[in-house]
């Protein structure tokens, strides 16, 4: 069964789908004012295993990820910048495009762009109105928190301070108490802004979600993702805005990832220790390197990311990488001597492989399920290869892409020649052959189904 840890029970949950032909799933995208970083991307890795595990346990998934492109942030820089806000995100798109590919990241269904979906903001925002739930001062639209009898119940607001009639106009505030919360802004000098039913403004963060979400999955969808600091007041107030405008459940679960720290210390400008992918790129690492990093940690715990982690993390990819090349290798006319292979061996391993992902996405017991694989010694080299490249489904680690050792034909015929020594048990021409092959560069080793060529 799968399992998903649900921030709104505080519990892990069976997962049962809304539909039976497809899974919704939405997941909070990038703010394109500059590169992602590495937290960032630890989110996207994490949402990404998400939904491949969906499709691995066969769900079809809808997965709408959004992009915000306007916003304080980039109204702030694009001004300082003298370029339109449309000027500046466009490069950090295309870098977030090249981001998700270099880290294997599947693409989403849908990347609706907030300033496409004016009118459908308008729309929830109209509704509101209506029912009584936002009120207008100023040119500008608040959410009335006090009218919303479950506000906090994602969040646990009822834990901090609850300031209902105090409004907050930005898009970010603090977590420390909850305050009426913009869905409109009014028209500002030198802000982009539209005209809409509502006036002319911007609308304010919170609601963009709101509106693609539903616009592509319906009012109530299956799953929604993002990092655990989004909560609040982010993901706390689309319930609020969702549900407020269409009496509906806005998402059955939320699934929420933890920080990524620094050097153990949470990343900021003035420590100096906020690294993008072009950091690590620039040291020479594959970026499937820090996915393989991500993968040894829950995605509900925090990790530290360091250097040496990072160096750690790429030694041992790449000895995946070479036990696939090497191990899994052009050897199948060498004659087998000793093949015991047990076909409940690999039920077992997919079975404990399943179990983990399956559990909350337990990717770091699905890696060490992938080392079980390479050193046991009773499965057949083309039994470790199908399961690798099967789990890699999920693990998304690129091994497909890694090409087998292709061995000479010269080396081959020696291991048959020195096969057939040990058949007749002459040990020492035997030893002389392997002495051979080696000076050649390469090495035989004796598995339970045959030589083991490598380079």
């Amino acid at each position: 069964m799968l399992k998903f840890y649900n921030h709104l029970s505080h519990k892990k949950e069976v997962f049962k789908p809304l539909r039976k032909d497809w899974v919704g799933l939405y997941t909070c995208g990038p703010t394109v004012y500059n590169f992602a970083h590495i937290g960032n991307l630890r989110t996207y890795i994490f949402e990404d295993i998400l939904r491949r595990t969906l499709e691995y346990s066969g769900y079809k998934v809808r997965h709408v990820m959004n992009i915000t492109d306007v916003e304080d942030k980039i109204i702030r820089d694009a001004q300082k910048s003298g370029q339109t806000v449309f000027e500046l995100v466009k490069p950090y798109e295309k870098a977030f495009f090249e981001d998700l590919k270099k880290l294997n990241i599947q693409k989403a269904w849908k990347y609706p762009k907030a300033t496409k979906h004016i009118l459908e903001m308008a729309t929830i925002i109209k509704k509101l109105l209506k029912s009584g739930l936002a009120y207008k001062t100023g040119g500008s639209i608040y959410f009335d928190i006090s009218k919303f009898k479950s506000y906090g119940k994602l969040s646990r607001v009822s834990s901090r301070e609850l300031k209902a009639g105090a409004r907050i106009d930005a898009d970010e505030y603090a977590k420390t108490n909850a305050q009426d919360f913009v869905l409109w802004k009014a028209k500002k000098s030198g802000e982009p802004f539209w005209k809409t039913s509502l006036g002319e403004g911007r609308p304010g963060w919170h609601i963009e979600c709101s509106a693609m979400s539903m616009k592509y999955l319906g009012p109530t969808f299956d799953l929604h993702a993002g990092a655990v600091d989004l909560i609040f007041p982010h993901h706390e107030n689309e319930i609020a805005q969702s549900e407020g405008a269409t009496n509906k459940k806005f998402s059955r679960y939320f699934v929420e990832g933890e920080h990524l720290l620094v050097n153990g210390e949470k990343m900021s400008k003035s420590l100096g220790n906020i690294y993008t992918l072009r950091d690590i790129e620039k040291k020479e690492y594959n970026p499937l390197t820090f996915r393989y990093l991500i993968l040894t940690s829950h995605y509900r715990s925090r990790l530290n990311f360091t250097w040496k982690s990072l160096e750690a993390a790429q030694s041992a990819l790449n000895n995946l990488y070479n036990e696939l090349r090497n191990s899994i290798s052009g050897t199948s006319d060498v004659p087998n001597i000793n093949v015991n292979f047990r076909t409940s061996d690999v039920q077992k391993i997919e079975k404990r492989f399943l179990e983990a992902v399956n559990d909350d996405l337990n990717t770091p017991k699905a890696i060490a399920v992938v080392w079980e694989i390479i050193k046991n010694k009773n499965l057949s080299q083309k039994s470790k290869k199908q399961l690798l490249l099967k789990f890699d489904k999920v693990l998304g680690l690129g091994l497909k892409t890694i090409k087998t050792a292709v061995i000479p034909q010269k080396i081959i015929a020696l291991a048959k020649q020195r096969e057939e020594y040990r058949k007749n048990e002459q040990w020492d021409k035997a030893d002389k052959i392997r002495e051979k092959i080696q000076s050649l560069g390469y090495s035989v080793e004796d598995a339970p189904e045959g030589p083991r060529i490598r380079k």
